[in-house]
């Protein structure tokens, strides 16, 4: 029989060599209308899909491969006597080699073409060969893309034919390429409809292998990332450029992750610092250098090898303030010429990332895996829904600053959690214990340990207090007003305790747990 090749390919790279040296191994070559033009205008003999099905492309394209006479060749298996027969029958010839990655759907989408269009970069007939081919790869050689034409070119010329393994690893390679593709286009119907159904009965999340890692949370772990072709567009760490240093590790990736979401919460001159995961430093000021101090000065010891935050440009003066103790990453929307070149030249190793879009907001859901399952969720990305004043004492202006600032900082702290601050300033932050008067004390000692007074400061709780307990120990240490979310079956004595030491309270009316 004769050895049978179909290609029909919108990305056209390496095709063309692919094909040459399919020919001069003896492959006759089968194509569509577009594949063929270009296979032809180099020189090679190509025989259309209509010579095979003996039926023309109707409907613009839409219909051409869609043809017993290229299933049945995809299909066949060829160890089975009663299949072979039939193909002899209907004159049918094998197909041994498919090279085929379907219509561009994913860039018809990211330069913004109408809804028709987008309809009509719907591939039908390529993922129907694709998974057929797939199916049958004990007896076909199913490509999807263009970086395997040389390594199955290499096997056909060494061996004759490409192995099992191979052929087996292009197939679940297949497989997953057409499943990505339905998933990208499930995700952007339901936008483009109209319908925007957040947690469907059936979900499939499309996510494209970006790199691998260096390993885990831990040495013994592997690791690589991901990156979403549907949601964030354009605002996400994964699409972060690294503009200098060593290779970005999953630890340091989530580290970004906590550093960016806290920090874009300010509009003015801002800067955070991040050590595992949670803030141990967080200021506003005039400027960036003082904004970096302020926030370094907090807790200089967590910040030993932490990961740093600014919501504008870094400039000069504060990139030579960077270089005074061992960081791990930088990270910003942009960094001035100057900065950039001294960091470069002062810190080889220190990562210096930009993020674009960096005030954008965030879309898509959030996904956690568990044992066996996934939870979904919206992103909390509301800040309050009431500001409810519900003691005698009104917070000063002053103090209504900072309560919005502690309440900033403390929606992006692990719970349990509490936040002190003064000034706009984090004067002490306890985070994750399991009671809240253990995240109230753990804040107050971090404030006494790098010399801070918590007198005249403000607290924030990302959940209610269940007691009030909290707000007496609050009071022994100084506070003047708290900002809490309220809800407690206990928030008549809460607010009696407040009242007693003469503290503001003010309910938000909605919690941030963050686990």
């Amino acid at each position: 029989m004769k050895k049978r090749a179909l290609i029909s390919v919108s990305d056209k790279r390496g095709v063309v060599d692919f094909a040459k040296e399919l020919v001069e191994l003896g492959y006759e070559i089968i194509s569509s209308s577009g594949t063929a033009r270009v296979l032809r205008e180099n020189g090679i003999p190509v025989i259309e899909v209509s010579e095979i099905t003996g039926f023309p492309e109707i409907m613009g394209g839409r219909v051409k491969t869609l043809h017993p006479k290229i299933h049945g060749g995809l299909l066949a298996v060829r160890d089975n006597p009663e299949y072979m027969k039939q193909l002899a029958e209907q004159e049918i010839e094998p197909i041994d080699i498919v090279a085929i990655n379907l219509y561009p759907f994913e860039e018809t989408v990211k330069k913004g073409a109408d809804l028709d269009e987008i309809i009509e970069n719907i591939d039908i007939g390529g993922p129907a060969m694709v998974r057929a081919s797939a199916k049958n790869h004990k007896f076909v050689t199913i490509i999807v893309d263009p970086d395997d034409y040389d390594f199955v070119l290499y096997e056909l010329k060494e061996k004759g034919d490409t192995s099992l393994e191979t052929r087996r690893n292009l197939a679940l390679k297949a497989f997953r390429h057409t499943a990505f593709y339905d998933s990208v286009i499930s995700h952007v119907l339901n936008e483009k409809f109209g319908i925007n159904d957040k947690f469907p009965e059936e979900l499939s999340i499309p996510v494209r292998k970006k790199q691998s890692l260096r390993y885990g949370e831990n040495p013994h772990q592997e690791a690589a990332m991901y990156i979403s072709p549907v949601e964030y567009k354009g605002l996400s760490v994964a699409e972060s450029e690294v503009l200098h240093g060593k290779e970005m590790s999953y630890n340091n990736f989530l580290d970004v992750e906590a550093a960016v979401n806290l920090v874009k919460e300010f509009e003015d001159t801002a800067c955070v610092i991040v050590k595992h995961n949670n803030p141990c430093g967080v200021a506003i000021a005039e400027t960036q250098e003082k904004a970096y101090r302020e926030a370094l000065a907090r807790d200089p010891k967590s910040a030993f090898g932490g990961i740093v935050a600014f919501n504008k440009s870094v400039n000069l003066d504060t990139a030579k303030a960077l270089t005074e103790i061992f960081l791990e990453v930088i990270i910003a929307p942009n960094f001035d010429e100057d900065a950039l070149a001294f960091l470069k030249e002062k810190k080889k190793n220190l990562r210096l990332v930009k993020i674009k879009n960096f005030f954008k907001k965030p879309e898509g859901l959030e996904y956690r895996r568990i044992s066996g399952g996934l939870l979904v969720q919206d992103r909390d990305l509301q800040l309050y829904k009431e500001w409810n004043v519900v003691t005698k004492r009104e917070p000063t202006p002053e103090e209504v600053e900072d309560l919005l600032f502690a309440w900033k900082v403390v929606k992006h702290v692990k719970s349990n959690s509490v936040v002190i601050a003064k000034n706009k300033a984090t004067v002490g932050i306890g985070p994750g214990q399991t009671s809240r008067v253990d995240s109230l004390e753990t804040a107050v000692k971090k404030a006494k340990e790098f010399g801070f007074s918590t007198e005249g400061a403000v607290l924030a709780s990302e959940a209610f207090f269940p007691f009030r307990d909290s707000v007496d120990e609050a009071a022994k240490h100084g506070i003047k007003a708290i900002i809490q979310p309220g809800g407690s079956i206990r928030d008549p004595e809460v607010i009696e305790a407040a009242d007693e030491h003469g503290i503001a309270m003010v309910f938000t009316e909605m919690r941030h747990f963050k686990h």
